[in-house]
């Protein structure tokens, strides 16, 4: 995406919201969803219409775990590590995750492929240990097919696993 295009986009999320402050978290998650993260020039557009300081975006962006203000990767992995979940090995599936990407919770590769990032629940506790991939939940996983999983995606698809 060019930054030109980047910009009508933000424009038209921006305009998609009456001037009202109500909507900034709203717009906020737009933009996320759009970008995969919340640019700077978002912020300052958003701020615009809404007629109100950036610093308070900035404080929405950096307080809601599920706003970003740093570019994710393609693929954003989320281990859960709820009690279910860190009982029936979480910490080993995280361990595996950095050996197959080297990289640590919240943290990128550097080809912007994937993201890692622990989280406390994605309810889904009967299925313990849970991964998600984007929107696609690997259940009752062991350390072993986590190689198998990270590679379907290195190829551009979902693992069955």
């Amino acid at each position: 995406m060019t930054d030109q295009e980047k910009g009508e986009r933000i424009r038209e999320i921006v305009a998609a919201y009456p001037a009202d402050q109500r909507h900034a978290l709203a717009a906020l998650q737009d933009m996320q969803h759009a970008f995969n993260f919340i640019p700077e020039e978002g912020l300052v557009e958003l701020a615009k219409h809404l007629g109100c300081p950036q610093a308070q975006l900035y404080s929405m962006a950096t307080f809601y775990k599920a706003l970003s203000l740093t570019p994710k990767g393609e693929y954003i992995v989320k281990i859960c590590n709820g009690t279910a979940c860190h009982l029936r090995g979480s910490m080993n599936l995280a361990t595996s995750l950095k050996s197959e990407l080297g990289i640590d919770p919240g943290q990128t590769t550097e080809d912007g492929l994937f993201s890692v990032e622990l989280v406390n629940c994605l309810g889904s506790c009967a299925l313990a240990p849970v991964m998600v991939v984007n929107d696609t939940y690997h259940n009752r996983l062991r350390v072993e097919q986590v190689p198998g999983i990270i590679d379907s995606y290195r190829q551009g698809g979902a693992s069955d696993e």
